[in-house]
């Protein structure tokens, strides 16, 4: 009896293993085609231009309020600590630190994930079950090219630009906290502020910024154009393009962060 339960577990076991294998050849070949179409002619300009409107202007407001909170919050809590040994003037320069190698990329990308990856998520993966992208097809019309490559070219490109205008606004905020509590010009601080930022520090943000858009991009355009099941797929596809891609940006951050350090 126990050896046919053993041998019906096998076949399962089998099953589940290529279907792993199978799901991250997909996942290769949609990269793959990715790479393929972009450098392609024609290029779809304006669906690029619409998708870098989506990501990065309707991300403004939440990236300029969310970067004020996280420059005041940030100063709040490391003055005490710096009170403790004497040095508060070092406030500009551990806050400029802090954003632009960290804070920054990190919580533009965290903003991203959640806001413009879901909505790609669902809005492909509606298209998909709805046969929409099958009809672009057979209009001879590339919807990989047209859906997909201006999506992730405009999340790759807007993601830098949010993340240096997260870091700008971080700044900011902790330049007015400073303000009110040790009375320092706007000059005075930012002349602290970036005195000890080098090119490695930009570098390492850029870098972050434009891997983290990428990832987010892909994710969201693969599990929406692979979506299924109708309306759960979409939701699904939704919600599993930001946990995923919220997974990667932190497994990248370590990643990245042990490169550029053994640099340093």
């Amino acid at each position: 009896m126990s050896s046919t339960n053993e041998k019906s577990d096998k076949p399962v076991i089998t099953a589940k293993i290529d279907g792993f294998f199978l799901h991250f050849y997909n996942i290769a070949a949609f990269v793959g085609r990715f790479f393929r179409e972009a450098f392609r002619p024609p290029i779809e300009w304006g669906e690029f231009v619409r998708q870098c409107y989506q990501v990065g202007y309707k991300s403004l407001a939440l990236v300029t309020v969310t970067g004020f909170i996280t420059g005041v919050v940030f100063t709040e809590q490391s003055r005490p600590t710096l009170s403790e040994f004497g040095v508060t003037a070092w406030l500009p320069s551990l806050v400029a630190i802090a954003v632009v190698r960290a804070l920054a990329p990190l919580i533009a990308a965290l903003i991203c994930a959640g806001k413009v990856g879901s909505s790609i998520g669902a809005e492909l993966g509606s298209m998909k079950v709805t046969e929409q992208i099958d009809a672009m097809e057979v209009s001879a019309i590339n919807p990989f090219r047209y859906l997909v490559v201006t999506r992730v070219m405009a999340m790759t490109v807007c993601l830098p630009l949010l993340m240096f205008y997260n870091a700008l606004i971080g700044c900011l905020g902790s330049y007015f906290d400073v303000h009110a509590h040790e009375q320092t010009s706007l000059v005075s601080f930012f002349d602290n502020a970036f005195a000890q930022i080098t090119f490695l520090d930009y570098t390492t943000a850029l870098t972050k910024a434009i891997l983290y858009g990428f990832t987010i991009g892909i994710v969201s355009c693969y599990q929406g154009f692979n979506a299924s099941q109708g309306t759960m797929g979409v939701g699904k596809a939704a919600n599993v393009s930001v946990i995923v891609s919220m997974f990667l940006i932190f497994i990248e951050e370590v990643i990245i962060v042990h490169v550029f350090n053994s640099i340093r």
